[in-house]
């Protein structure tokens, strides 16, 4: 078997244990979350991970829990409604002191947001350079390095969208459910499909679980229900593409920072339920992807 390291990642190309992919990325085994509740939020670009995460978070911190959210995008976005602002990311933190981390401090990397919700932006490498999986193992032992886990009650991953590549589905190694963001569309469907066979093949050899799905920007559910009759998924939560959500994010600002109303009133109290179903264990699910010709041929309309 051929081993290439890369400082804290290995690539097994020969023995391909998680699936069937050429280059299977692993986190050093020493580096490990500790007693927190993990779930990594995974989905199409664009579907709104970032949104999700963000106000996920803060329903978890309103219910009484510690959160730790990491954002694992180059575009370092994931936390900016919580900090109001753009944060640097673990990676540039990490090479303007030559990769010494003993010389950095808390407040270099970990930022406070909204009704104390932690931030880290483990940001990525440059495009075509490197591997997302080396990002999120150096965030996580910083973390561990400087204590931070100890007290934590929740972590949330929020995930580039890109699961084909094994280092972005790396944080699966470390969470206890795989959560789905999709609309009641096609193409993030397609999507989702591809991210249930990635969760399934880390739950070979991890503790991972797929979770559920979140159906948001939608009016309806009519296909993410199609697909979840035929594969064994559950809907988590509906959040609908309610013209709130778009200003949220143009205010820098949570659902749960914005003007009072009734349709904002039920979606923060969906956001309540969601973190309190998960805090309590959700049933972890066994699901069965699709082949892509079957996906084609089971969504639309008759």
């Amino acid at each position: 078997m051929n081993v290439y390291t890369n400082p804290s990642v290995a690539r097994i190309r020969a023995s391909r244990p998680d699936g069937d992919g050429s280059v299977q990325v692993k986190l050093d085994p020493g580096v490990t979350i500790g007693k927190a509740k993990v779930f990594s939020v995974y989905g199409k670009g664009g579907i709104g991970k970032s949104t999700t995460s963000s106000n996920l978070s803060v329903a978890f911190s309103k219910i009484g829990k510690r959160v730790l959210q990491i954002g694992c995008d180059p575009k370092h976005d994931s936390t900016f409604t919580l900090t109001k602002k753009l944060m640097p990311t673990v990676i540039d933190v990490l090479e303007s002191v030559d990769f010494h981390s003993e010389e950095l401090r808390v407040e270099d990397f970990v930022y406070e947001g909204y009704n104390g919700v932690m931030c880290v932006e483990a940001g990525g490498p440059p495009a075509g350079t490197g591997c997302g999986g080396y990002v999120v193992g150096q965030t996580v032992k910083l973390l561990k390095e400087h204590r931070l886990l100890d007290d934590t009650d929740v972590v949330i991953f929020d995930v580039l969208g890109d699961v084909v590549c094994g280092g972005f589905a790396s944080p699966l190694q470390h969470a206890d459910r795989g959560i789905i963001v999709a609309a009641n569309d096609f193409d993030s469907i397609f999507a989702m499909n591809r991210i249930v066979a990635a969760i399934q093949a880390k739950a070979k050899n991890y503790a991972v679980r797929l979770g559920g799905v979140i159906v948001n920007r939608s009016a309806g559910t009519d296909q993410v229900d199609k697909f979840n009759a035929a594969t064994g998924l559950k809907t988590l939560a509906h959040f609908p593409d309610l013209d709130v959500i778009r200003r949220s994010r143009l205010k820098k600002a949570t659902l749960f920072e914005m003007e009072p109303s009734p349709e904002l009133e039920k979606v923060q109290q969906d956001y309540i339920r969601l973190a309190t179903a998960l805090w309590e264990g959700t049933e972890p699910l066994q699901c069965t992807p699709l082949k892509d010709r079957d996906i084609f041929d089971l969504l639309g309309f008759d």
